[in-house]
């Protein structure tokens, strides 16, 4: 596959909505204009798709119209990258009409564009990777474009200038500072700030020592486990996705994970410490721990069960000879850095650093 271009001013940049339809709902038209002026703001050109604003009812309904917004952003050419609306819960409805489509696989393959998203998204970044294609574990549309303060959140500003100027090696530091998810979404709270902390741990080593590099894969736990045979849906959509992933097996075998740097974090619905116990084990029982070179794990939204999730994860990984380093500003955290799937990326304990090798973004 060849290399994903970087950006440049006046590019096109498409939006869908790949798993909750909430962008196409009025009251959320002030993000959904929000938006728009942040990326017109970068020099960017941003597009949306046929499906993409026709509200919850229908693509919670149709998501076959879901996947064809996707192949569509991918059939563009004049499309540089593509961003996720937002999370929710059911993308994985997507595969059978993504990976069951060899016109769609054709296309990934043949024009390689940036994909960014987090959170429920990470069912389709396992697809696009599945299918050779590098994505990113970074911004969505409304959460990170069409935040409220005057400007984009800053550490998550400078994260997407990876996207124009893919620059390595770099380091990835930690943000100093890092802020609550906000209680009122309405219009009235257009321009007013976020409550914010001052970062007093930076990255914290959980686990292990020493140095370990590897290509980075990863994701919401939850969405991960789900796809190891973890069960965090209804009877009906478990057994559901199971057929799905029999059909379409996405998610690649434990000796896939050989020399990866995993990377995990936890959603805004919190998981408790016992469910965050459950899921970790999901993965170790499918054997991804015994071939990866090292974990990273976000912070988790609010802080929220910061202590206990550290503890444990030192419980149950530190038997493995891998380091796990934990408070990482990614996922459902804020501020948001960007981490390239498939991209080399160094893990320091001695140092606390975390350094960016090689790009799969070219100018």
């Amino acid at each position: 596959m060849e290399n994903i271009k970087a950006l440049k001013y006046g590019d096109k940049v498409a939006i869908v909505s790949l798993s909750s339809g909430i962008l196409g709902e009025k009251f959320v038209s002030h993000e959904l204009e929000l938006g728009t002026k942040r990326l017109k703001g970068l020099g960017l050109e941003p597009i949306f798709m046929d499906n993409s604003l026709k509200g919850l009812e229908y693509l919670d309904k149709h998501p076959e119209a879901r996947a064809a917004d996707l192949k569509q952003a991918f059939a563009d050419n004049k499309v540089r990258a593509i961003i996720s609306a937002i999370g929710g819960n059911d993308s994985y409805k997507l595969i059978p009409y993504l990976a069951g489509d060899e016109e769609f696989k054709n296309l990934v393959r043949q024009n390689p564009k940036i994909f960014t998203g987090y959170s429920d998204t990470t069912t389709i970044h396992i697809l696009l990777n599945s299918l050779g294609l590098n994505t990113f574990y970074g911004p969505a549309f409304i959460t990170d474009f069409a935040e409220f303060e005057e400007d984009m959140l800053p550490y998550t500003k400078a994260a997407v200038k990876y996207f124009f100027e893919p620059k390595v090696p770099y380091e990835i530091k930690s943000s100093n500072v890092w802020y609550e998810e906000r209680t009122d979404f309405s219009p009235t709270a257009v321009g007013t700030k976020r409550i914010s902390h001052t970062e007093t741990k930076g990255y914290e080593i959980v686990c292990g020592s020493g140095k370990a590099k590897g290509e980075l894969f990863g994701g919401c736990i939850e969405i991960i486990s789900r796809l190891t045979g973890y069960k965090n849906l209804s009877d009906e959509e478990h057994e559901n996705l199971k057929q799905i992933l029999k059909d379409y097996p996405i998610m690649p075998e434990p000796k896939w994970f050989k020399n990866k740097i995993l990377f995990l974090e936890t959603s805004n619905e919190k998981p408790s410490p016992e469910e965050f116990k459950a899921m970790l084990l999901s993965l170790k029982t499918y054997g991804i721990f015994d071939n990866i070179s090292g974990l990273l794990f976000g912070k988790p939204m609010d802080e929220t069960y910061y202590a206990e999730y550290k503890t444990i994860l030192s419980e149950m990984l530190e038997c493995y000879n891998f380091p796990v380093m934990c408070n990482l500003n990614f996922g459902h955290s804020f501020p948001r850095m960007v981490l390239p799937y498939g991209a080399e990326i160094e893990l320091d304990t001695k140092n606390k650093t975390l350094t960016l090798l090689n790009s799969s973004i070219k100018n």
